[in-house]
């Protein structure tokens, strides 16, 4: 069975990599639309000219970062707020942050109460 073929809004990769980011902000949701259209700021710039020069372990704090069709097949390291995550960029991608694709929230798990939480941890021994 054939893969089938990747669409965005009934366009092929290769015609959405054709396009200018105006035409292709045209395409995407009123969110990252409106975003695109205010312009990228000066770091999300810095970003795009090092994926277009070909620059490999790339590290970025820009989670708002909208993900153009050009950064497809492209491994970029995003700042979780504690360390950097790598994140593989397909063509499904495409229109979504950067920071969608990394946690920067741990599930909470709770151990034994601290000394002085309750009455009863009075009588727990000191550790």
């Amino acid at each position: 069975m054939a893969k089938k073929e990747f669409k965005y809004r009934g366009k092929s990769l290769e015609e959405l990599k054709a396009m200018s980011i105006k035409e292709f902000a045209e395409l995407v949701p009123a969110r990252q639309r409106r975003s695109l259209k205010r312009g990228l700021t000066d770091k999300q710039k810095i970003l795009l000219n090092k994926l277009r020069k070909g620059e490999t372990n790339l590290k970025t704090h820009c989670r708002g970062m909208i993900i153009l069709p050009e950064m497809v097949g492209q491994t970029i390291n995003v700042h979780d707020g504690k360390s950097f995550i790598a994140v593989r960029i397909v063509d499904e991608m495409i229109g979504h942050s950067l920071g969608e694709f990394t946690y920067n929230r741990k599930r909470v798990s709770h151990s034994a109460p601290g000394i002085g939480a309750t009455r009863s941890s009075a009588s727990l021994s000191v550790k």
